[in-house]
């Protein structure tokens, strides 16, 4: 549909909800309309007024709830799944949607209980066992979660997402391992598959070999199913070096408002603190370290500051160039606005603490954004050693979320960028943001976690020299690994790879990085 068509849709439809004000499915629509056509404001109204009288309808509720979570309407989702819970024997289907909603608001524990009720009402496929074994591990339980996804294989050897997932969830063993099986389905796959959804498979599986190999200790076969795996994955998700360089660009020349000499008023309510970095720079660390005060809560990895930026801006997110926009209109955004819709989305979050951690690497970004929006919040960067970075991400299987990681030169470029803007963070804002070593928190983590939570405004407690008796959710990449104690087991692991990972060195060098040494208290 062109501009016109759209135009004389939202004429239709808007025609439509003034007559029949409670027709959710056309308020739907009408929602849809406006954001097609870049509205992101306007297609948030027609879905909070239709939450005045809602139908009794689960299905039609239910893709609301979509709706409303994509547009940052954090509170008014939970309304809508509450209200659902009260259904009476709803499908098992109802209830799998359901699961999925919780786990995107991260309400990790009510996700579970959803997928077991659906599992225990007939809820059977692949998908529906995945998801279970998944939020079975991000409990806590992951005998159990190991359980149900080795069933799901044998039932669907080929489901590589499952594959996948399974050798994530503890370190294989020469005893305990799926490596023949592994090895048997890549046999029975296309080898160049051309069709996405079978290349997407053969990388799960290829990268389920590596991660078995590598946890074997037999690196050189392992790197051989790693370039497998990313050569797909970079095939299915190529790299925007233009569109990173032009955000990047847009974001260092960006200019702001200058900030009151007045001391802002600090809002009521819990108080976010932010983790930001590389991915697999040691933020899931630090967050459990944080969310073991008794003052402290995980929210995870919420992208609620993202929506938010994104909603008063009013530009339609998107992986692909909404940032740019927002940079290049960045003196005409309301901050006052901005921090007060994230405090009313996210603060429900802290579950009755003073303070929460909102740990999405990503904000990186954002940092100038946070600072002007919500001036009272900590800022915590995460700092590596560059190459055990860029490995860690290099070796993880991210979906299609992050491009960057699954090509050497792609992942050097994008890792300059992020140099370049924390270089340019510290030089315009100092003070901004706290680093934070990852190599000296390991080693020394008494004295780091001491200055953490001194910047915070947090009396020190011993449970955050203990993250491994943090009971609480953990829903990352690492979530193994950091119920573990603090250890130095992380530090260097590149250098198993060191030969293969010279081109790698070599760009970084090139771009200014020094990667000689172990020690990333200066990561650039």
């Amino acid at each position: 549909m062109d501009d016109q068509d759209w135009q004389g849709a939202q004429t239709v439809l808007e025609a439509i909800v003034r007559q029949a004000p409670n027709d959710l499915a056309s308020s739907i629509r009408l929602a849809d309309t406006l954001f097609r056509q870049g509205q992101l404001q306007a297609s948030t109204r027609p879905l909070l007024q239709a939450m005045r009288c809602l139908p009794r309808d689960a299905p039609l509720i239910t893709d609301l709830t979509q709706h409303l979570i994509a547009r940052g309407q954090t509170n008014a989702a939970r309304a809508c799944l509450d209200m659902l819970e009260q259904a009476p024997n709803p499908p098992a289907p109802l209830r799998v949607v359901q699961a999925n909603l919780r786990l995107m608001l991260g309400q990790f524990r009510e996700a579970l209980a959803l997928i077991e009720k659906a599992v225990e009402a007939g809820a059977d496929g692949p998908g529906e066992m995945r998801l279970h074994g998944m939020l079975l591990h991000f409990n806590g339980r992951s005998e159990a979660a190991c359980s149900v996804l080795e069933e799901c294989l044998r039932r669907w050897p080929q489901y590589g997402e499952a594959a996948a997932t399974l050798v994530d969830l503890r370190k294989q063993r020469p005893d305990v391992h799926r490596l023949p099986q592994l090895l048997e389905q890549l046999q029975l796959l296309p080898e160049r598959p051309e069709d996405p959804g079978q290349a997407l498979v053969r990388a799960e599986f290829e990268y389920a070999v590596f991660k078995t190999l590598d946890d074997l200790d037999r690196p050189e076969q392992a790197w051989q199913a790693l370039s497998r795996c990313n050569a797909l994955m970079h095939r299915l998700n190529p790299y925007r070096a233009d569109m990173e360089e032009a955000t990047v660009d847009a974001l260092v020349h960006m200019t702001l408002p200058r900030q009151g000499t007045a001391e802002p008023v600090r809002p009521e309510g819990p108080t976010p603190i932010f983790i930001v970095g590389m991915p697999r720079s040691g933020t899931t660390l630090l967050d459990r370290i944080l969310s073991s005060h008794s003052q402290v809560a995980s929210a995870g990895e919420i992208v609620d500051f993202w929506r938010q930026l994104h909603w008063v801006a009013d530009v339609v997110p998107a992986n692909d160039g909404s940032l740019l926009r927002i940079a290049r209109q960045g003196d005409d955004i309301d901050f006052e606005q901005l921090g007060l819709r994230y405090l009313k989305q996210t603060q429900w979050m802290a579950r009755g603490r003073r303070f929460y951690v909102d740990k999405l690497p990503g904000n990186i970004q954002l940092v100038a954004f946070i600072r002007r929006a919500l001036p009272h919040a900590p800022v915590l960067h995460m700092v590596r050693d560059p190459m055990d970075t860029c490995f860690s991400n290099f070796k993880a299987m991210f979906g299609n979320i992050s491009p960057y990681s699954y090509d050497l030169k792609a992942l050097a470029h994008y890792y300059l960028l992020y140099t370049r803007l924390v270089k340019h963070w510290h030089e315009t804002l100092p003070g901004a943001m706290l680093d934070v070593s990852y190599a000296s928190l390991v080693r020394s983590p008494e004295t780091v976690v001491r200055q953490v939570l001194s910047h915070c405004g947090l009396e020190v407690e011993e449970a955050c020299l203990r993250p491994e008796r943090n009971a609480d959710p953990v829903a990352t990449r690492s979530s193994a690994q950091v119920r573990e104690s603090i250890h130095m087991k992380g530090l260097g692991r590149w250098r198993d790879y060191a030969l293969q990972l010279e081109p790698l060195r070599e760009a970084l060098a090139a771009g200014g990085c020094s990667v000689t040494s172990l020690d990333d208290t200066d990561f650039c």
